[in-house]
C-alpha cells in the first residue's frame, strides 16, 4: 500500500507540457483508438465489472450506476469518438487589440492543467473524463470509489495501452489509490493540481469542499422538481413524469419531486398510476394526493414526511405535493431544489415564461423531462458532470469549459 500520492502527483505536473504539445490531429487519434478499444476488449471490461457488481447488494441504488454491459460500452465508445469530433477548445481567440501606448494584447484560452475528479460508483466517468482531458490538454488523476475499482483498473489497462502505442507518457491520466488517507493529500495539493471536481453524492460534495485547498469546481447533486400546472396537457403531463422518474432512477437528473396543481391532481394522478405501478415506483405522498392515490388502489404508498421533499432518491422513489398555484411551486422549489433541473408542464406560456425566467436552476424545462440534463444530450459530447454553482461552469461541464484565460501582451520596450 502506498505510504503517499506526492510521486504521482509530481508526475502529473510534470505531465501537463508533453500533453499540451500535442497537435489535435494526433488527440483525434488516441481517442478514437481509445473508442475501438472499449469494444475491442468488451469481455475483458465485463469481467472486471462483474467482480464490482458482485461485491455490491442488489439493494443498493448505486449498482446501476455501476454496470457496464455492451450497449453501455458501445455507448461510451460512441461517445469518445463524439468528443474526437468537437473543436479544440483551446487556443481560441478571446480577445485582441492594441493599446494607445503601442502594447498588442491578446486573450486566449488555455487548459485548466491537472484536473482532479474524485467520484463514487461510475466507471463511465473514468472514461468520460479522459477523453475530456485529453482533447482539452489537461492531465487527469481519477479517484474512483473503491465500489468500480477493478472496472476502473480494467478500463485504464486500455488507456494506457494506446498511450504506449503513441508514446505518450501514461501521466497524463493517471487512478489514484481508493484509500481514503490519499483524498485529503489530493484536496491539499496545490503544489501539483490546478483544479478538483467531485461528482457524486452531497456528502461528497460537502466533505471536497470543506477540506479542499485546491480550488473546487462542484457538480451537485440533483433534486429535481417536475410542476404539473393546471392548464397541462395531462397525459403528456403523465409520460414526462413517468419518463424523468423511471428511464434511470439512479441518475442526477431523475425526478424526485412532483408538485402538481390541487385542481388537476386526481385526474393527473389517475394517468400517473399506471405508469408508477408498473414501475413499482415508490410514493412519498403529501395528504392530497395521498387519498387519491389510495383511492386507486396504489400499492407503493406511503405518507410523505418534511424529509421527504429535498430529498435526491437515486432509486424508484419519489414525493408528491399538491399546490394552489403556480407561485406556491415556485416558493416550494426555491426552498428545496438543488439547483439542478427543474421543469413545468403547462399550456399557459405566461405560466411557462414566469417559470423559465424565476427558478434558479441550471437547467430549467418547459414540456420536456429532466433527464435530457446531459453534455451528449446537449451536443456537447459528454461531461464531468452537472454544475449546480454559478463561478466558472454551470449545467453540463463539458469540453468547452475545461479551459481557462491567458493575456499575452507583445511590446516593443514599453514600460510604466
Amino acid at each position: 500500500m502506498s505510504e503517499s500520492i506526492v510521486e504521482q502527483l509530481q508526475a502529473a505536473a510534470k505531465a501537463k507540457q508533453v500533453l499540451q504539445q500535442l497537435s489535435s490531429d494526433t488527440k483525434i487519434i488516441i481517442l478514437n483508438a481509445i473508442a475501438d478499444g472499449l469494444v475491442a476488449h468488451t469481455a475483458e471490461i465485463l469481467v472486471a465489472n462483474k467482480i464490482d457488481l458482485d461485491r455490491m447488494s442488489d439493494e443498493d441504488p448505486k449498482k446501476d450506476r455501476l454496470l457496464l454491459n455492451s450497449d453501455r460500452l458501445n455507448g461510451l465508445s460512441d461517445s469518445v469518438k463524439q468528443i474526437a469530433q468537437l473543436s479544440d477548445p483551446t487556443n481560441q481567440l478571446l480577445l485582441k487589440k492594441v493599446l494607445p501606448n503601442g502594447l498588442k494584447i491578446e486573450k486566449i484560452t488555455v487548459p485548466l492543467g491537472v484536473v482532479g475528479v474524485i467520484y463514487e460508483s461510475r466507471p463511465n466517468v473514468t472514461i468520460d473524463v479522459a477523453a475530456l482531458c485529453i482533447q482539452s490538454g489537461n492531465v487527469c488523476l481519477l479517484r474512483g470509489g473503491s465500489d468500480a475499482l477493478h472496472t476502473n483498473e480494467a478500463l485504464l489497462k486500455i488507456i494506457h495501452g494506446i498511450l504506449d502505442e503513441y508514446g505518450i507518457t501514461r501521466d497524463i491520466v493517471q487512478l489514484l489509490p481508493v484509500d481514503r488517507k490519499h483524498v485529503s493529500e489530493l484536496l491539499e495539493a496545490t503544489q501539483y493540481v490546478d483544479i478538483i471536481i467531485p461528482r457524486g453524492s452531497q456528502s461528497l460534495i460537502d466533505y471536497v469542499r470543506e477540506h479542499a485547498k485546491v480550488p473546487v469546481i462542484e457538480t451537485g447533486a440533483g433534486v429535481c422538481h417536475t410542476y404539473v400546472d393546471r392548464t397541462a396537457d395531462l397525459d403528456v403531463a403523465a409520460k414526462i413524469v413517468a419518463n424523468a422518474k423511471i428511464s434511470r432512477p439512479s441518475v442526477c437528473n431523475s425526478l424526485d419531486t412532483v408538485l402538481v396543481d390541487k385542481d388537476v391532481a386526481p385526474e393527473f394522478l389517475t394517468k400517473l398510476t399506471p405508469y408508477f405501478e408498473e414501475a413499482q415506483v415508490e410514493v412519498f405522498a403529501d395528504p392530497t394526493a395521498y387519498e387519491v392515490l389510495r383511492r386507486e388502489n396504489f400499492s407503493n404508498l406511503k405518507a410523505a414526511e418534511e424529509a421527504d421533499f429535498g430529498r435526491e432518491f437515486l432509486d424508484l422513489k419519489c414525493s408528491v405535493k399538491t399546490v394552489g398555484s403556480l407561485d406556491e411551486a415556485l416558493e416550494h422549489i426555491a426552498t428545496y431544489s438543488s439547483k439542478h433541473s427543474e421543469c413545468i408542464v403547462s399550456t399557459n406560456e405566461l405560466h411557462i415564461e414566469q417559470f423559465l425566467n424565476t427558478v434558479d436552476a441550471a437547467a430549467v424545462y418547459a414540456n420536456a423531462s429532466t433527464r435530457f440534463t446531459d453534455g451528449g444530450e446537449f451536443g456537447l459530447g459528454a461531461e464531468i458532470g452537472i454544475s449546480t454553482q454559478k463561478l466558472h461552469a454551470r449545467g453540463p461541464f463539458a469540453l468547452e469549459k475545461l479551459v481557462t484565460e491567458k493575456w499575452i501582451v507583445r511590446g516593443s520596450g514599453q514600460v510604466r
